[in-house]
């Protein structure tokens, strides 16, 4: 173990301070405060990426702040270093936004101390080394966040939001509680690195009951099916506030299931629950998202998708690419909320397009062999140069390659000009050599930090099968949703999936005893 200097610990000392001088003039125009915070942002950021390089420099490497019996401290390696850079980088530029965004307001200091402050606690998060400052990053984001959502506290609509988000993160972090508390009867230690090497041993009874705990925390944190809806409501806190969610909060509970990967791995009954409720809540969000008409709505419902999607990916055992896909997810969506408004001015200003082309049941069912084919031969190159791949990689691209065949399908309508055809063919093929590129990519940057893909059994297998022929129908009855779209009890599903299936309205009845949150 060798000791680094505490850059991540100043990056986040840097934003505290700046917070505290936001909270000094919480009003409207606060003097130099708006520059202060996106200098002390930009300084974080330039303090992760010095601690990056002294992690290169030094090799892999844990740095401990404090050390004890609850060792209060800080781990530096591959993943911490890669999510603080990430969190950091996309921070900057959200406050940086932040500056014109809420210009003016009535309580201008006071949104960017809030902002600022959650900053730092996801920065905490994600350096966190011991479960105890684990938990601790937990709570203040979940304190954070919820200020930032009652940013306009005469909004009902933001209040009933605030609550919501209040008691599902809440519930995550009792989970996490009960879970870091049977982790450290368990194996007598609350250091994350002492636990991922207790693991390899096997789980005594007081650790099995802890994973449990975690994967219903990671779902409680990444908004899964079926308490998804608070994420959907954020739309009525401030654009800078769904971007934020995306540097590191809502990918909260990816990370702590990324950072405890071993002991994850070493349930099988844990992980068969990640790939089922991963994938249900990935092919729901996926759907309702097609519904939606809004832009930032659209573009909630999405991010359930992907959640949903990385925790199966989890599940599957395939780390590497979960963190590969929080990376990019949070570099995309928060440049897509942020983006949101200008996206819909292009948009209004260009040319509409004429009829598209519909495919029919023929055009479609040849899209999907042929995108299947093409997979297969990438596949069997990339196992002859890199060796052979995992089944849980395997499937997973498959499921992938079933929205490359969607778009496919449109190109091989009869009515298709031939350009689009050749053109949709040569994205399928770009998008397969892609992932296999990617996936090489992930295993070279983290590979050495996580636990190769467990060899599936039975149980696995079947899960397995059971998530490929879901996605790969939901995409086939997707491809074909022109020819029955006008359909009265196509109409009728629609209205339907539009309201999410009414499963927010029904968590909404259930909370409807708790008092709505107060204006802060």
């Amino acid at each position: 173990m060798t000791a680094l200097p505490p850059f991540g610990l100043l990056a986040v000392t840097v934003l505290v301070i700046a917070a505290g001088l936001a909270f000094s003039r919480p009003g409207r125009r606060p003097a130099a405060v708006p520059r202060v915070a996106e200098a002390a942002a930009a300084l974080s950021l330039l303090l992760a990426l010095a601690g990056v390089a002294h992690l290169v420099a030094a090799g892999p490497a844990t740095s401990m702040i404090l050390d004890g019996p609850l060792a209060l401290g800080v781990r530096l390696d591959a993943i911490s270093a890669t999510m603080t850079v990430l969190v950091a980088f996309v921070g900057w530029i959200v406050v940086r936004y932040t500056r014109t965004y809420v210009d003016g307001e009535a309580r201008e200091g006071l949104f960017h101390g809030f902002m600022l402050a959650t900053l730092a606690a996801v920065l905490l998060l994600v350096q966190a080394g011991t479960l105890l400052v684990l938990v601790a990053a937990f709570a203040l984001v979940g304190l954070g966040l919820r200020h930032l959502l009652l940013f306009y506290p005469d909004r009902p609509e933001a209040r009933q939001a605030a609550t919501k988000f209040t008691l599902v993160w809440g519930m995550g972090d009792a989970a996490l509680v009960i879970a870091a508390t049977g982790l450290w009867i368990a194996f007598g230690t609350a250091e994350i690195a002492a636990l991922t090497q207790a693991a390899a041993s096997g789980l005594p009874l007081a650790a099995k009951v802890a994973v449990g705990f975690l994967v219903l925390a990671a779902l409680f944190k990444t908004a899964a099916f079926p308490l998804h809806g608070w994420l959907t409501e954020v739309m009525e806190a401030p654009t800078p506030v769904s971007a934020l969610l995306h540097a590191g909060i809502i990918n909260g509970g990816g990370f702590l299931l990324i950072r405890l990967a071993e002991v994850m791995q070493a349930s099988p009954g844990a992980m068969a629950a990640l790939v089922l409720l991963g994938g249900l809540t990935a092919l729901f969000g996926a759907v309702v998202m097609l519904t939606q008409s809004a832009v930032k709505t659209a573009l909630a419902w999405s991010t359930v998708a992907q959640m949903g999607f990385m925790i199966l990916q989890c599940g599957l055992g395939l780390w590497t690419l979960a963190l590969l896909h929080i990376v990019a997810h949070s570099l995309y969506k928060a440049h897509a909320f942020l983006a949101s408004g200008t996206a819909v001015e292009a948009v209004n200003a260009i040319r509409k397009p004429g009829p598209v082309a519909v495919p029919g049941l023929v055009a479609v069912g040849r899209s999907f062999a042929l995108a299947i084919t093409l997979y297969a031969l990438v596949a069997a190159g990339f196992s002859l140069v890199a060796g052979d791949k995992s089944a849980q990689a395997l499937a997973l691209g498959a499921m992938l390659i079933f929205g490359v065949a969607y778009l496919v399908a449109q190109g091989m309508a009869d009515t298709a000009p031939t350009a689009l055809t050749w053109r949709m063919l040569a994205a399928s093929a770009a998008a397969t050599l892609a992932y296999f590129g990617f996936q090489a990519l992930a295993a070279a940057l983290w590979g050495a930090a996580l636990p190769p893909p467990p060899d599936p059994g039975a149980l696995e297998l079947a899960l397995i099968v059971l998530a490929v022929a879901s996605f790969g129908l939901v995409a086939f009855a997707q491809a074909l949703f022109p020819l029955w779209a006008h359909h009265p009890a196509s109409a009728g599903l629609r209205v339907h999936l539009a309201n999410g299936l009414y499963l927010n309205a029904l968590l909404d009845r259930l909370i409807g005893g708790f008092r709505t949150a107060k204006p802060l």
